[in-house]
């Protein structure tokens, strides 16, 4: 590499999404839309498939390697939060980050999916209701950040159910928050009353176990949502619609989730549109929403 090319990569800002694998992120035809969009000079938003053996240091020496931040997705998310010594509140609660940040102290680790996952629920439901109980069903790490982002929320009962119940046990106990856990014989008594019902499971999805849930035991104006964007309307929220219920897809999460790592890193403030979920649906081969 030429001295010109040398420079001209310093002066690029360049971030990365890392993953094992990665090639299935759509976080740079995100990244891209907006950097094209808002006229982010020297900047580049790429893949970066980073074997489990290689994180930590591909993490430790991220500003090395030429990176300003980075996205974090599977299996570094955990590898990410024991190596940063530098993480903001969520990262912190919820043991995992998906966002690197350069900070004038050093690199931090961030966990921008609770607020992805409130931006869209306020997006597609906002007249939802706060003060009644919200049902999570699953205890895995999208769990944790859907519980986290509920209580900051202001949401004071939170039901977990989870076919493990030792698993969301220990989630509500890391939390450190008086999460009611039930057991998952009792999934439909955990239903009355509640507010909201989501889904972080891929219970009901092809090739999965089917997701056996009365949902008829939801009050008429309790929204339902699933974390889970492909296919965009699971069984779940199908089942849903046919009730009459309130709906929320979880593509709106993945497109949330992005903004507050955007705006560190490139200082403009992005804006979710109509236009860019399009561009992910048409990625998806769904050229528009039934």
């Amino acid at each position: 590499m030429s001295e010109t090319d040398k420079t001209k990569r310093a002066e690029t800002k360049r971030v990365c999404v890392m993953g094992w694998p990665v090639e299935h992120s759509r976080s740079p035809l995100i990244h891209n839309y907006w950097i094209e969009k808002y006229g982010i000079e020297n900047a580049v938003y790429e893949k970066r498939a980073v074997k489990p053996e290689e994180a930590e240091e591909t993490i430790r020496n991220l500003n090395d390697l030429g990176y300003i931040g980075a996205n974090v997705t599977v299996p570094h998310k955990e590898t990410a939060y024991q190596v940063l010594p530098r993480r903001d509140r969520m990262a912190s609660r919820i043991g995992a980050v998906n966002t690197i940040v350069t900070t004038e102290d050093g690199l931090e680790g961030r966990n921008t999916d609770g607020y992805g996952f409130i931006a869209n629920l306020k997006e597609g439901a906002p007249d939802w209701d706060r003060s009644k109980p919200a049902v999570v069903l699953g205890a895995g790490g999208a769990a944790r950040a859907v519980i986290a982002a509920l209580w900051e929320e202001g949401v004071n009962e939170v039901r977990l159910v989870n076919r493990t119940k030792l698993r969301a046990e220990k989630l509500a106990a890391d939390l450190s928050l008086p999460v009611l856990v039930i057991d998952w014989e009792n999934r439909n008594a955990a239903l009355p009353g509640a507010g909201l019902l989501v889904n972080t499971t891929s219970l009901g999805m092809e090739g999965n176990d089917p997701l056996d849930l009365d949902i008829s035991k939801l009050p008429a104006e309790a929204v339902v949502t699933d974390i889970v964007y492909s296919p965009l309307i699971t069984p779940l929220l199908e089942a849903a619609r046919k009730q009459g219920l309130k709906t929320v897809d979880g593509l709106g999460m993945l497109l949330h989730q992005a903004v507050p790592g955007f705006e560190a890193w490139f200082g403009v403030h992005p804006e979710v549109t109509d236009e860019l979920r399009r561009l992910i649906l048409k990625d998806m081969g769904i050229e528009e929403e039934t």
